[in-house]
């Protein structure tokens, strides 16, 4: 039987009911004659306290309230892939053909497609001994994405029947499973509570890296697969074009992107964008693999809160089926913005800078979804999900709560500058103030895959730069012409390093993507260059020489040479480094200008 109350108060989204006798917390109920969905977050004897997902101008006291008996919850099956959802998963294409362009109060569209039939392949057989996450069959959702149907969670026992292969709706029965003394049905949907996480058998150690094809991330401050990272940055500095760019290029199955309290126009944009992109890695359009959940600044600020729980839930099915996911939040700052909110309508004892006293606890529980993990059912079939939270912090101050405690959870930190963006160096990542915790994990990868001395040429190329950065002050008092040449040579070594591996052009066809081996090949080619340089400073040869060197150039625009021809042009431009560095060390051999002649 279904509870019902009545409403005694309206507090902006807040709503207090009373006679909610039989509630419990978070179950989700329906406010005022237009039905608005709300959740119940604070119960006080037969007194409920709502958070309403929708706008509540109108609603006044005297206006039932009726419960539901079920949390917030997000419907799980084939459909999911290529949809675009609000926070609450309900789907925006819908609400537009429903309600037009301004979205009516109380509207009800199914998040999955009741109608559409999908092909379904069985994997087992009517008397197979099954248990939670078993693969029943298999649904081609896309044309590269297999949807695997696993057994429910807590479901264990004896299949007795299952439908042979055949087109079937989410809401078909495909298998029955005898479990105890009970036949159980299985169809190809269910729902999960938002706020809880999936199971799992063990979550493991990450140790391959997120190849994301950023070269100042892949190198430097790289992410392991089931990590986590951070992307603080003040407004300006790049945050959505470095998410974005992340989600076209990393190296997962599926996307999911969490648009959480952003400006309107910049959702639109990736909403126009996105289904218009090219998967590089299939040819398909990029939707096919990915999620979007769009939740703008001008959108009821409960939903706000509630959308990145719909986006992990969401993430956390694909990864049980054995998928690497990535979860795009953009941005976290928003949420926590929303927790204050309706942290401050409940009248709640506020902590630093106005946030909830439990802002720490829920960002760890929703970072702490994140992982590589050892999924449910028989054999060894692993998943991960990886999240990257944007983080925007009022005037670029890292110093600030929500920025501090996500330091304290995520172990890639990509500190975005507004110095670097305002001199167009992209992606704007400070180098000095940015860090990556798996270095030591996933350095043996790199170590197999590309060359052993990976890490050592990272180190010194990231010492170059922490050199540069000790120099610069005494540059700025006295010159660089005082300085040794073996010091100006570090500055010319770092300025090369930044124009030529650290920028990197999004919007370049070739340099918007760089492989590992690309990167490696260019890190090897920099490693040179300090080899002869060096070398030629010892033997004599003046910095200015070095300086004037022509082969910068060729080195300057390597990054945009094709992945296709890059090794035999990579060849060319080492030779062309060796001659030109033998003629600076030996003029007797040069044919014109220090130059070697070909012969």
């Amino acid at each position: 039987m279904k509870n019902e109350g009545t409403i005694v108060m309206v507090t902006g989204p807040v709503v207090t009911a009373d006679t909610m006798t039989g509630s419990r917390m978070y179950e989700l109920v329906k406010v005022g004659h237009e039905r608005l969905i709300g959740e119940i977050i604070e119960l006080e004897e037969d007194v409920a306290t709502i958070q309403v997902y929708e706008e509540t101008t109108g609603i006044k006291p005297g206006e039932p309230v009726v419960g539901t008996g079920m949390s917030l919850s997000v419907e799980l099956g084939p459909g999911l892939l290529g949809t675009i959802y609000d926070g609450i998963q309900r789907p925006l294409p819908l609400l537009h053909e429903e309600s037009g362009f301004f979205i009516k109060r109380g509207i009800q569209v199914p998040s999955l497609d009741r109608e559409r039939a999908w092909e379904f392949s069985p994997v087992v057989c009517a008397g197979d001994a099954v248990e939670p996450g078993d693969e029943l069959g298999l649904v081609a959702e896309t044309n590269t994405i297999s949807h695997r149907v696993l057994v429910p969670s807590g479901m264990k026992g004896t299949v007795t029947e299952i439908v042979p292969a055949g087109r079937y709706t989410i809401e078909d029965i495909i298998a029955r499973v005898k479990v105890d003394h009970d036949i159980e049905p299985v169809r190809m949907m269910h729902r999960w509570p938002v706020r809880k996480s999936r199971p799992f058998k063990e979550k493991l150690e990450p140790k391959t890296p997120l190849i994301t094809g950023q070269r100042v991330i892949d190198t430097f401050f790289t992410m392991a697969k089931g990590g986590t990272a951070a992307v603080p940055g003040p407004f300006g500095s790049g945050k959505t074009v470095v998410q974005q760019q992340l989600a076209k290029w990393v190296d997962a199955d599926i996307i999911v992107y969490v648009g959480c309290g952003e400006r309107g126009n910049e959702m639109a944009d990736v909403l126009r964008e996105f289904p218009g992109l090219e998967d590089p890695r299939t040819g398909e359009p990029l939707m096919k693999r990915t999620v979007l959940i769009a939740n703008t600044s001008n959108m009821p600020v409960a939903a706000r809160e509630a959308s990145v729980y719909t986006g992990i839930t969401i993430a956390e099915y694909y990864r049980d089926m054995g998928y690497d996911v990535a979860l795009m939040a953009d941005s976290t700052s928003r949420w926590a913005e929303a927790l204050r909110e309706i942290s401050g309508r409940l009248e709640e004892m506020p902590g630093e800078e106005g946030y909830p006293a439990y802002l720490a606890s829920r960002l760890a529980d929703f970072y702490e979804r994140a992982g590589k993990v050892l999924t449910l059912g028989r054999g060894e079939r692993t998943g991960s999900i990886s999240v990257i939270g944007a983080v925007s912090p009022p005037g670029g101050d890292f110093s600030e709560p929500v920025t501090q405690n996500t330091l304290r959870i995520a172990k890639v930190f990509w500190a975005l500058d507004a110095d670097l963006a305002n001199r167009r160096h992209f992606p704007a990542i400070n180098w000095l103030e940015s860090y990556s915790l798996y270095g030591g994990e996933v350095s043996d990868w790199w170590h197999e895959h590309q060359g052993s001395d990976w890490d050592a040429m990272r180190k010194r190329m990231m010492g170059i730069l922490q050199k540069e950065s000790e120099l610069e002050e005494i540059v700025q008092l006295v010159g660089s012409d005082v300085l040794p040449d073996a010091d100006k040579l570090v500055l010319l070594e770092a300025e090369i390093l930044r124009e030529s591996f650290l920028f990197q052009n999004a919007f370049h066809a070739v340099d918007t993507f760089c492989s590992p081996a690309k990167q490696y090949r260019m890190m090897k080619m920099l490693h040179r260059f300090d080899e002869l340089a060096k070398n030629a400073l010892t033997e004599g040869v003046a910095f200015e020489k070095i300086n004037e060197i022509p082969v910068r150039s060729s080195i300057a625009r390597m990054a945009r040479i094709p992945e296709d021809t890059y090794e035999g042009a990579f060849g060319g431009i080492e030779k062309e480094m060796h001659e030109q560095f033998l003629a600076l060390a030996h003029p007797e051999t040069e044919g014109h200008e220090g130059i070697v002649v070909d012969k």
